[in-house]
């Protein structure tokens, strides 16, 4: 059985945070070149362009691309044949946020949810962790900005309003959040399973790379209608108008009970950040 000291995962765990609110994925960069491309607006063609060059100066210079540098939400995958050694993973995950947030000048903004008092170190993250098969530490590292996350909905809607009031559901969803989460958006939506299972799903949804369909050619095909659509909205890059409000739509699905029909939208703004990295 392989054996990883809690040290690693905590240095693992601070550079992924760094990086992430520094470092704005080549997916992402390629997505908005190519969004420039097809954007009819010459106002949105800026917006876009200014989000490349504010990527690029973030990267340059080591500093965050947003000044909402995020609640830290881990995922964590950890192989049934692996220890993990020297003492608590969920603590050594939470003193990477900690130290990530510390030395990396991150601004922190978790807080008490009624005095608003803040934490003064951006604990605690939102863990979700998964045994899977194997004797790796798989840890992504998820930054997610107060102004996207508040734009994201839950709803339980009966079976019988079927796909199109699932996809009803999301690109109103869109249409209601706005200029708000800063748009161009990726929008991840999770479909089934329980109530926090659909949030869930949406969530993880966002960590898949843009440009890259599900696999699954009905939910491709279904992430490139609901994609259509809500780029017919015409909101545009941070709300100015233009045929690029959202970059990609990410759908992940799994069965649900018989009587209901769950549906989750997870909004990020275009600061679709995330690293990860396989111990």
């Amino acid at each position: 059985m392989r054996e990883i000291h809690i040290q690693e995962v905590t240095q693992v765990v601070k550079r992924l945070f760094i990086k992430a609110n520094t470092c704005l994925g080549e997916d992402v960069q390629t997505a908005l070149r190519k969004a420039m491309e097809k954007e009819s607006s010459p106002t949105a063609r800026e917006v876009l362009q200014e989000i490349l060059d504010n990527a690029r100066i973030a990267r340059d210079e080591e500093v965050p691309m947003c000044q909402d540098t995020g609640l830290a939400v881990v995922f964590v995958e950890m192989g049934q044949d692996l220890r993990v050694v020297g003492g608590s993973l969920y603590k050594a995950i939470q003193e990477g946020v900690r130290q990530g947030y510390q030395e990396g000048y991150l601004r922190k903004s978790a807080c008490h949810p009624f005095t608003r008092a803040n934490t003064g170190d951006n604990t605690p993250a939102v863990i979700h962790l998964e045994l899977v098969e194997g004797d790796r530490l798989k840890i992504i590292a998820v930054p997610k900005g107060g102004g996207s996350e508040n734009m994201s909905g839950l709803k339980m809607l009966t079976p019988a309003v079927g796909k199109e009031g699932v996809m009803d559901y999301v690109v109103e969803r869109v249409r209601e959040a706005g200029p708000n989460p800063c748009p161009p958006i990726v929008v991840g939506v999770g479909i089934g399973g329980t109530f926090e299972k659909a949030a869930i799903l949406a969530k993880r949804a966002l960590l898949r790379p843009l440009g890259s369909p599900h696999p699954d050619p009905e939910l491709a095909a279904m992430e490139d209608v609901l994609l259509e659509r809500i780029n017919r909205l015409g909101i545009g890059p941070q709300g100015y108008g233009g045929n690029t409000t959202a970059l990609s739509v990410h759908v992940e699905m799994m069965p649900c009970h018989i009587a209901s029909l769950p549906v989750a939208v997870n909004i990020q703004c275009h600061a679709a950040r995330h690293q990860g990295a396989v111990l």
